[in-house]
């Protein structure tokens, strides 16, 4: 089970071949087990308002056509998840990263992330 980072999801629905070929791979064997968290429709959302990231539609019709063409599935956010992300080492200060780990930790998923700093955390498995 995999769990993709905001800029894998964003990669995944407009140019896979930014995605590693180690990620690439990884998603072509589990394509029934993709997720994508809340936190991360939250945070592509700030960016395009930031103007920090450019889609061609709303974030919204983005998303929603994202999920449906790579059969995403949504993870909620949960208060455990939420207070286990304030627990984590002070690795990383992204307080997204910081949820989509615990979440990962939660659920027993991979992430498909480049960042260079979650696999810093113990435990984490990280795909790139």
């Amino acid at each position: 089970m995999i769990l993709l980072d905001t800029h894998a999801i964003v990669w995944l629905a407009s140019d896979p071949r930014q995605l590693s070929s180690v990620a690439q791979s990884a998603i072509r064997a589990h394509p029934a087990s993709l997720h994508i968290s809340i936190v991360s429709a939250w945070e592509i959302s700030l960016l395009v308002k930031r103007g920090r990231l450019t889609l061609p539609m709303p974030p919204d019709e983005y998303l929603t056509r994202a999920i449906a063409q790579h059969g995403l599935i949504e993870l909620p956010l949960t208060r455990q998840v939420a207070q286990a992300s304030v627990s984590l080492p002070d690795i990383h200060n992204d307080p997204f990263d910081r949820i989509l780990i615990s979440e990962c930790n939660a659920h027993g998923l991979a992430l498909v992330s480049r960042d260079t700093v979650i696999p810093r955390y113990p435990g984490i498995n990280v795909i790139w």
